[in-house]
């Protein structure tokens, strides 16, 4: 994949209902999915969920979801700076609709998957919280559906609220191989938010990919809210919020390997910084 090809800037990458929609039925992207869906108030979204399991995710606003025959309401969020949301998973080989009283947008993020795991309610209060780095390092992860947290068959998932200034993603690392107990292959999705000023101006942020191996993904993309940057292989990081603008991110994971699970190698040449 080219350059170009990694970063998606908002509306560029959208297939009707979604304003994004990112997939195996892309060129060169094979096991996750993500897709953003804005529903009005009243309004309802039927999709199957087909090879892949799937979390629905509130960015703002609540729904209620209808699948396998049970009813999962989500409480939701204002936004995705406000904190945690809960959410719901879905099972492969289901159907589901998405219905939303007031109106929100919405995250599904998705992979492709063995097992068919039962579908069910995340509740906020459980998803982990983490404040990793420190300094001008430091931001929130939010582990709803991370490796070791939420149970899923293949999705890995968290979302990731760095203060405006900062650096996070940091150091650059990579999970491109399968190095048994030391790195896991996965691909990734980074999905972008900017908080706007006080006053209203949008923000923005960067983020850079760099080529692990010869003929490797190479990016380095001004972001704002609605743009996704693909990550196929390679060092990624940092993410850098502008000053004056906390920057958030939805990463969705999916990999080959035997295991669920995230290990990553850091750059050499940046090892020894913050984590």
């Amino acid at each position: 994949m080219n350059d170009s090809g990694l970063h998606l800037p908002s509306g560029t990458a959208g297939n009707d209902p979604y304003e994004l929609d990112i997939g195996p039925r892309r060129p060169g992207w094979a096991r996750t999915s993500l897709r953003v869906l804005t529903l009005g108030p009243g309004e309802r979204h039927g999709f199957a969920t087909g090879d892949s399991e799937w979390i629905v995710l509130p960015l703002s606003g609540g729904c209620t979801i209808m699948v396998e025959g049970g009813i999962i309401e989500l409480t939701g969020r204002q936004d995705v700076f406000e904190g945690v949301t809960d959410f719901a998973y879905l099972p492969r080989d289901a159907h589901a609709q998405i219905a939303s009283g007031a109106g929100g947008h919405f995250a599904l993020a998705g992979a492709k998957c063995e097992r068919r795991l039962p579908a069910r309610y995340g509740p906020a209060p459980e998803v982990p919280l983490e404040h990793r780095g420190s300094g001008t390092t430091a931001r929130q992860v939010r582990g709803f559906a991370a490796a070791d947290a939420f149970v899923c068959d293949r999705l890995i998932a968290v979302e990731v609220v760095t203060p405006g200034g900062n650096w996070s993603s940091y150091p650059p690392h990579k999970h491109d191989e399968h190095l048994p107990g030391r790195e896991s292959e996965l691909e990734e999705i980074y999905y972008f938010a900017c908080r706007p000023s006080p006053d209203g101006r949008p923000g923005f942020g960067y983020q850079q990919v760099s080529p692990s191996r010869e003929g490797g993904a190479r990016v380095l993309a001004e972001v704002r809210t609605g743009d996704a940057v693909l990550v196929p292989d390679g060092w990624h990081g940092p993410s850098i919020a502008a000053p004056g603008h906390d920057l958030y991110y939805l990463n969705v994971m999916a990999g080959p390997g035997p295991e669920r699970e995230w290990r990553i190698t850091f750059h050499p040449d940046h090892a020894e910084g913050y984590r």
